[in-house]
């Protein structure tokens, strides 16, 4: 908490230089020099392609693309690809969330059964009696992932295009035990953000995709960003899983220009696809307080030690960890054919959002995060901080 309020109390005096916006020369510098890495990063890596989006201080932003869209086809990536986002679209659905509590409409320390206690799937729900709002945003439920049922993986593999409701995700809870008790421990699960969603739905009444799509994405203006709720998912670069990727007997995850797989089963865990220009752009708004209101931003960033990074905590619906580059805030998301890491660099006002076209780790020579720190030291450089 101490370095969180140093880091608010310094941030105004940090961004003042870096709100100037970029000279012409500058950005021309910035822009070639950030595309000289992309370009080596494909060439001396296995992995097919990636994208890069980048939003300054100063409120312009920049797309970037390297390698290839499809390695079949011979097509180029462009900075207008969409991919996958994976676990990052929790920071959609949780903004929806905390816009709701700020509201007093869904507390954050209520408990789920408020909302959903009379479904006839919660009495077998792990921990279900005792866990609330907060203790699901921040992962400290106990609740365990629905995906890590094998009943699950052999359901999805048998029908990949299946179209699957919130209570058949939760059904598959049923019988699988709690690793601690609410709110006395810290696991990553999805399941968690599924249980959110239908509570904030059970408050509004309405889809939640409709609030994300009203009150996030049109009111910001995040044109390139869309539900990953269907295998239709408009300009989606052709990801590569690898065959042995646990989710079905594929490498290619699109053919005929639709996914091989129906990404709607994730649902609340992630849910969307963008370019990274789009990406970024969100990044810096949710991290700098625009997507609720700001009263909220305290509950937010009060993180639960986790290890996710260097010196990683778990907000609600927030990595915060300390990379060689600075602190950053965000998320890191994957999906089968994609990874993505989208983060926002508070002490220097920029956001970055980078996806890479395969979750085969074997393609990797570093991690995606180690590539984004290495970004992140060229634009420091190429903005004067």
């Amino acid at each position: 908490m101490l370095f969180r309020r140093t880091v608010d109390a310094t941030l105004l005096f940090i961004l003042s230089a870096a709100l100037a916006p970029l000279e012409a020369q500058d950005r021309t510098e910035l822009v070639r020099t950030l595309q000289v890495h992309l370009d080596s990063l494909t060439e001396h890596s296995a992995f097919p392609g990636l994208t890069l989006g980048v939003a300054l201080a100063d409120g312009s932003s920049l797309g970037f693309a390297a390698g290839w869209s499809d390695t079949i086809a011979h097509r180029e990536m462009r900075p207008e690809d969409r991919m996958l986002q994976g676990s990052v679209g929790k920071t959609y659905f949780g903004a929806i969330a905390l816009q709701l509590a700020a509201d007093g409409r869904l507390p954050l320390d209520s408990k789920l059964s408020d909302y959903l206690g009379n479904e006839p799937w919660y009495g077998g729900l792990p921990n279900g009696a005792d866990v609330t709002i907060r203790q699901l945003m921040s992962h400290t439920s106990g609740i365990v992932r629905y995906e890590f049922n094998p009943q699950f993986l052999q359901d999805l593999t048998a029908d990949p295009m299946r179209t699957w409701t919130p209570a058949q995700r939760v059904a598959y809870l049923d019988g699988m035990e709690a690793p601690f008790a609410a709110g006395k421990g810290w696991d990553y699960s999805d399941t968690n953000f599924v249980l959110v969603a239908m509570a904030v739905e059970s408050v509004t009444g309405r889809p939640i995709y409709d609030d994300i799509r009203r009150n996030l994405l049109d009111r910001l203006e995040l044109e390139n960003t869309v539900a990953s709720d269907r295998p239709d998912v408009p300009g989606i670069a052709n990801g590569y899983a690898g065959t042995e990727n646990g989710f079905g007997a594929f490498d290619a995850t699109v053919q005929d220009g639709r996914l091989v797989f129906n990404p709607q089963f994730e649902w609340a865990g992630g849910g969307f696809a963008s370019t990274t220009e789009d990406l970024a752009i969100w990044t810096k708004h949710v991290q700098e307080g625009r997507a609720f209101n700001p009263v909220i931003l305290e509950d937010f960033r009060a993180g639960t030690p986790a290890p996710l990074g260097p010196e990683g905590s778990y907000g609600l619906g927030v990595i915060m960890m300390e990379l060689p580059a600075g602190t950053a805030w965000g998320h890191s998301g994957f999906m089968p054919g994609y990874r993505t890491e989208a983060y926002y660099f508070p002490e220097y006002g920029f956001a970055l959002a980078l996806q890479v076209n395969t979750s085969d780790g074997a393609a990797f020579g570093q991690s995606p995060l180690r590539m984004l720190n290495e970004i992140a030291e060229r634009v420091k450089v190429g903005v004067g901080s």
